[in-house]
């Protein structure tokens, strides 16, 4: 007799537990309490009776298989794995940057006439000053190593970007690799944008601010090749790199450090942080040319949200309603021509090859 179970053997009017907060609540008591053990002591004779088998296995709920399917394709790898394979991206990339750099040794001289194209253009607006050289070894220092070296960050970008991603992505789900051709291509291109956005209006428009500051005072605007490529060098790179704001966002996102609830929730405290940065790298003190890289980035901010807004809906199994984006991106766009072409054919306004690419 089993007192537990009121003095009735384990196999009469037994009816197994259920408990309300079982997360597997939607399965059978039977699945928590097996048949062999309600049958236990029934039927058969002395020797106990027969147990019925055990029950299959519980089906694994939805979302187990599709994670488990995603485990087999991520690559196992120990702590020295890891660096050997960190060591052989490293070497990878950086035999790619030296072939970059190279290559661009042989283009030396036109890639300094398009470094100095920006001051030449400043020059001419003010009418008056050019480039020195103060010191003997400047002029090759400055057009055979510095210039080339520059330009090589850019040429190299896509197979340095590359090497990252393959260094990470074995610690990746295999869905998430999938991801691979858009982050190459965005995070380069991104880069790129960058560097051409401060070339033809950023830096373009902040030089000749500052050098003609002191027009008509005496002072001659003649700038050193070596401050010009410093201060050139600063703008290219900082802006260029303020351009991957979208890519970190999405990459935050993707491995569930921010969410794009979050990033609105505080987007006040990121415009302030763009604003300060935007100072930072910014050569002039004016709030013209402020806004001209605080602008950009702000935009930057929110595409970034977008496309972390984007991904989360995938996750969700939910999609964006593409069709009312694009005829709402449609009014925008006829709304901007109906201005430019009001501008040209009414007010006298014709298209230049520079900011704003309208002048009268």
């Amino acid at each position: 007799m089993d007192e537990t179970n009121g003095g009735k053997p384990p196999g009469e009017d037994y009816r197994p537990p259920e408990y309300p907060d079982d997360p597997f609540g939607a399965r059978t008591p039977d699945a928590v309490f097996p048949p062999a053990y309600a049958t236990a002591g029934t039927g058969g004779g002395a020797g106990g009776g027969s147990k019925s088998p055990p029950s299959e296995p519980p089906h694994l709920l939805p979302g187990d298989e599709e994670e488990e399917d995603d485990g087999e394709g991520m690559l196992r790898m120990s702590f020295m794995d890891h660096l050997e394979e960190l060591r052989s991206r490293i070497i990878r990339a950086l035999v790619g940057f030296g072939v970059a750099f190279f290559l661009c040794i042989v283009f030396a001289y036109q890639l300094w006439d398009f470094v100095r194209a920006p001051g030449d253009a400043a020059f001419k607006a003010i009418g008056e000053g050019g480039f020195i050289a103060i010191d003997p070894m400047e002029q090759f220092s400055i057009i055979w190593m510095w210039t080339p070296l520059v330009a090589s960050f850019f040429v190299a970008a896509p197979w340095v970007i590359y090497q990252v991603w393959a260094f990470i992505a074995p610690g990746l789900y295999k869905r998430e690799r999938k991801w691979a051709v858009p982050f190459i291509t965005c995070t380069a291109g991104l880069f790129i944008t960058g560097g051409l956005f401060a070339y033809f209006i950023a830096f373009r428009y902040g030089l000749t601010f500052l050098l003609g500051i002191g027009k008509g005072s005496g002072v001659a605007a003649n700038i050193s090749i070596d401050r010009y490529f410093s201060l050139f060098t600063n703008v290219m790179l900082g802006v260029a790199v303020i351009f991957e704001m979208p890519v970190l966002i999405f990459f935050l996102t993707l491995i569930r450090v921010a969410s794009p609830s979050f990033l609105l929730r505080h987007s006040r405290y990121a415009i302030l942080a763009i604003v300060i940065i935007a100072a930072i790298i910014t050569p002039t003190p004016d709030v013209f040319n402020l806004m001209l890289f605080a602008v950009p980035m702000c935009l930057l901010f929110f595409l970034g949200i977008f496309a972390s807004y984007l991904l989360v809906l995938k996750r969700e199994n939910r999609k964006f309603p593409w069709k009312i984006f694009f005829i709402w991106l449609a009014v925008v766009v006829a709304l901007l021509g109906s201005f430019v072409a009001l501008a040209v054919l009414k007010y006298g306004y014709h298209f230049v090859r520079h900011w704003p690419f309208l002048a009268r």
